[in-house]
C-alpha cells in the first residue's frame, strides 16, 4: 500500500517564489466586479501553450479573488498588487493590503483530515469534509478553491509571514519546450 502524504499550504517568507526579479509588476484596485479584466490583463500576452482551456484563468481568477475580497474587503482604495512570469512556465506573486489568511492552520487541519478520510476509503468522513468553510465563508464562497490550487499549482504554493502573500508556480511539460 502507498503511504499517505499530506499536502499543505505552506508559509515560508523567505522561499523563493517571492523573488520577483525580472518578473512584469501591475497594480488593480479591490473592485470585485474587475475580476475578469483584470486576470484578462495580466494573462494577455500569455503563451497559448500555458492556456490549458480555462483553467490557467480560473486559478489566477481565484487568487486575485481571494486577495479583493478576503484580504482588502473590496476597498478600491486598497491595492492588490501583482507580479507575474509567463516565459518557461507560470508563476504569480499576489499581495494584498489585508490582515492575511488567518485560519491558515485551520484550513491545513481541515484538508489533512480530508485527505486522510480519501486515503482510508472513509468516504462519509470525505463526503462531509467536502467543503472548506471558514468563520469568514459567505454563500458566494464555493469552499474548495484551495483544494483546487493545491493540485494545479505544481510547483508550489507558499505564503508569507503576514499570510497576505502568495507565490505560485505551474510548470509544463511541452517535450523541447
Amino acid at each position: 500500500m502507498k503511504p499517505l502524504i499530506i499536502r499543505k499550504l505552506i508559509v515560508d517568507e523567505g522561499n523563493e517564489l517571492f523573488d520577483a526579479q525580472g518578473m512584469k509588476y501591475v497594480e488593480f484596485p479591490s473592485e470585485f466586479e474587475g475580476i475578469r479584466s483584470f486576470t484578462a490583463k495580466v494573462l494577455e500576452d500569455c503563451p497559448e501553450r500555458f492556456l490549458e482551456g480555462n483553467l490557467l484563468e480560473q486559478q489566477l481568477s481565484e487568487i486575485i479573488k481571494n486577495g479583493i475580497k478576503h484580504g482588502n474587503g473590496c476597498d478600491p482604495r486598497k491595492r492588490l498588487r501583482v507580479w507575474y512570469d509567463l516565459r518557461k512556465r507560470v508563476r504569480f506573486i499576489v499581495e494584498d493590503e489585508g490582515p492575511g489568511f488567518v485560519d491558515l492552520d485551520n484550513w491545513n487541519d481541515f484538508f489533512k483530515r480530508r485527505q486522510t478520510a480519501l486515503f482510508n476509503e472513509d468516504f462519509d468522513a470525505f463526503l462531509a469534509l467536502a467543503s472548506w468553510r471558514g468563520p469568514r465563508s459567505d454563500d458566494s464562497d464555493g469552499g474548495n478553491s484551495l483544494v483546487a490550487a493545491l493540485e494545479y499549482w505544481n510547483g508550489g504554493m507558499i505564503y508569507s509571514a503576514r499570510r497576505n502573500k502568495v507565490g505560485v508556480v505551474r510548470w509544463f511539460s511541452h517535450g523541447s519546450d
